[in-house]
């Protein structure tokens, strides 16, 4: 008995361009062996989460397993300059590490009945094609190029016509992003054309 061939979900995809990146699928903290840096999403089943933030390694107390969340901002600003920064605990079945799903088609503009999750856990998140994106400005981004992802990526323009006649974003890694926002140094960005590019 012969099976049919799955169907490719790339088939309608132009051939100029990439395909998209793998989708963030959140994974219970309990396990994830190595925790120290990973983006972290915390909250509670039914109520609600909050993500943008780092983990630093678990700490047991009595009988109880935590883990220091640490806002993105302050992760960046305590491994640039290695300072202590406050970290709240936040007991392990309350937080979800972000790790990377399989390619998936890209997600874009669809009806709110496609939309609809569990609130028993957090969403995974399928990356968008930023030509499809309003306002793209600190979103974080994914660059595409022969198959390879860029990660830990922020837009800092909006989408623009370079010199050259381009369709470009300009980028900047998230550790010159952030030290835009606790020093006031402007970050060192690069231009990449927008079809290259995904918000997560």
């Amino acid at each position: 008995m012969s099976r049919e061939p799955m169907p490719d979900p790339f088939a309608d995809q132009p051939d100029w361009a990439p395909r998209p990146p793998r989708s963030i699928v959140p994974t219970p903290a309990a396990s994830v062996e190595d925790l120290r840096g990973r983006r972290l999403v915390v909250g509670f089943p039914g109520a609600g989460w909050r993500g943008d933030l780092r983990a630093d390694d678990r700490i047991v107390q009595g009988s109880r397993t935590y883990v220091p969340a640490i806002p993105e901002q302050e992760w960046y600003r305590a491994e640039s300059e290695q300072i202590e920064v406050f970290a709240p605990l936040v007991p392990i079945d309350r937080v979800w590490v972000e790790t990377l799903g399989a390619p998936g088609k890209a997600g874009g503009h669809r009806d709110v009945i496609s939309r609809l999750v569990s609130l028993d856990f957090p969403a995974t998140r399928v990356a968008v094609p930023a030509v499809d994106v309003d306002a793209l400005s600190g979103r974080r981004v994914v660059q595409v190029v022969d198959g390879v992802e860029r990660r830990d990526l922020r837009a800092v323009t909006e989408v623009h016509t370079n010199a050259d006649g381009d369709i470009c974003v300009r980028l900047a890694t998230e550790l010159e992003w952030y030290r835009w926002a606790w020093s006031g140094q402007a970050p060192k960005t690069v231009e990449v054309p927008v079809h290259l590019l995904w918000i997560e």
